[in-house]
């Protein structure tokens, strides 16, 4: 029999646990039809609620259940990265807890699944009930890395996604510490079907993604996908470094021609802070790669397990 394994990322989920187990199970019951079982992998960030308890609980009737609980919170980009690990099926799917990812496309996506795909991806086409600023930025974002990045990054695309274990397998060769597996989808490439489908609220709990953690996010997709950042500030540096040349000469010419005395000190500061700006800004980029390189050649663990069950 094949086997499917549902990786399930927590963090302060308590009251969404047992409802996506519910809607799972009931949204699952195909795949009798097709020989195939399943395991639910939950994977507790670190949370400071009952999400442990009530897995624990769950996994007393249902012996499917799987859990592994980090002794602090590592982000969802770790979550994920031991589900992937821990998961022994033939298939494999990422999802939410709070059901934000439509358990009934899990039929559909199998369908695809045989005609081929290697996996199977969801993009949503609607943004309703997010904040039109994070909504606005997030369009931003992806235009951005379509421009800047070689690896396909698709908007609106979920985490939510069907795979084979082949596919798995190749994004675990990639045990980087910087992780942003949207890159890791895309860059590991794979024959992939995407469907479409509209936002769908929370059915608990508030969202654990303030507008600041995206943002630092997204940095962290910039950076891991792209050195084009850094080629932009060396092409600044070269501009200025001609503007200033120019700027020289002109001044020489001025002086031997019109013996004009030294004015314009309101200009000259502004030219000085706009240049030290720029140059700030250049530094900060060559920072943000250093800092990346610096996390990476530590070593450190991806995260660290208090419990497994």
């Amino acid at each position: 029999m094949e086997l499917l394994s549902v990786i399930v990322p927590c963090f302060n989920e308590e009251a969404s646990v047992s409802l996506f187990y519910e809607e799972l199970d009931r949204q699952t019951q195909f795949l009798k039809d097709r020989d195939c079982t399943l395991e639910l992998i939950y994977v507790d960030d670190g949370s400071r609620d009952k999400t442990a308890e009530n897995v624990r609980k769950l996994a007393e009737s249902d012996d499917r259940i799987r859990m592994v609980s980090f002794s602090r919170n590592f982000g969802k980009e770790a979550a994920m990265f031991a589900g992937l690990e821990k998961a022994k099926g033939d298939y494999v799917v990422i999802m939410d807890c709070d059901l934000q990812d439509p358990p009934e496309l899990l039929e559909e996506m199998f369908k695809y699944i045989d005609e081929g795909y290697d996996s199977v991806a969801t993009r949503r086409v609607t943004r309703k009930g997010e904040p039109p600023i994070r909504s606005f930025f997030a369009r931003c974002f992806y235009r951005l890395m379509k421009k800047i990045s070689s690896t396909e990054f698709v908007d609106g695309a979920r985490d939510y996604r069907l795979m084979t274990r082949q596919m798995v397998n190749a994004i675990l060769s990639m045990p980087e510490y910087n992780r942003f597996t949207k890159g890791i989808f895309g860059w590991v490439g794979f024959k992939t079907k995407w469907l479409e489908y509209e936002n769908v609220q929370r059915v608990a709990g508030e969202t654990k993604w303030s507008f600041w953690k995206l943002v630092s996010y997204s940095i962290e997709g910039i950076v891991a996908f792209s050195t084009k950042p850094l080629m932009i500030a060396s092409a600044m540096g070269v501009f200025f470094c001609l503007l200033a040349f120019v700027m020289i000469i002109f001044t020489i010419v001025r002086k031997l021609v019109f013996g004009d005395p030294v004015s314009g000190w309101p200009s000259l500061v502004c030219i000085i802070l706009l240049v030290s700006g720029i140059q700030f800004f250049c530094t900060g980029v060559l920072g943000q790669y250093l800092a990346k390189t610096y996390m990476e050649v530590k070593r450190r663990p991806l995260y660290v397990i208090k419990e497994e069950i």
